[in-house]
């Protein structure tokens, strides 16, 4: 199972846009991919929503992909409690995740991916070599979730295929 996690909780983002263009390719070769959206997930406390967000979506996932905004200079604080929060030899331990980063700006939140990188080692969570940054994302992927330029598409297809046999 591949967890796609949009790594969020605002309403109407691009990174839920994002996470459901990866998911319709994913999905196109595989049946075993689902997204968790952060909106409206109580993460904050290990309760039982915690509990129910990690019997479905991080437990039985063996791959994850996480779709991460640039939230100063790294990734949102949801997602990070999301993480605190959870239970971590049974979410994450030895599993794989891939990385995007997305921003509006010209770095693609490479400094979040980095971010990100380190704490998914401290997890034992083997990270793929190839962290897609996107940016001007408004400019990649538009309103239904449609990726605008082929060059973009090409490399979300080659991350996809790397994700797929890592």
């Amino acid at each position: 199972m591949i967890t796609i996690i949009a790594g969020t909780n605002r309403q109407d983002s691009m990174t839920l846009r994002t996470a459901r263009a990866y998911y319709n390719i994913i999905a196109s070769q595989t049946p075993d991919v689902q997204i968790l959206s952060l909106l409206d997930k109580q993460v904050w406390e290990r309760g039982s929503d915690m509990k129910e967000l990690e019997s479905k979506y991080l437990i039985p996932a063996t791959k994850f992909l996480f779709i991460m905004p640039e939230y100063n200079a790294s990734f949102p604080g949801v997602l990070k409690m999301m993480i605190d929060n959870s239970d971590i030899k049974k979410c994450w331990w030895y599993k794989k995740a891939a990385l995007v980063g997305i921003s509006d700006g010209r770095a693609g939140n490479l400094r979040g991916t980095e971010h990100m990188t380190a704490i998914l080692n401290y997890m034992k969570v083997n990270v793929l070599y190839n962290k897609l940054l996107l940016s001007k994302i408004k400019e990649e992927i538009n309103l239904n979730s449609d990726i605008i330029k082929p060059e973009t598409q090409q490399l979300i297809n080659i991350q996809v295929e790397e994700l797929l046999k890592f």
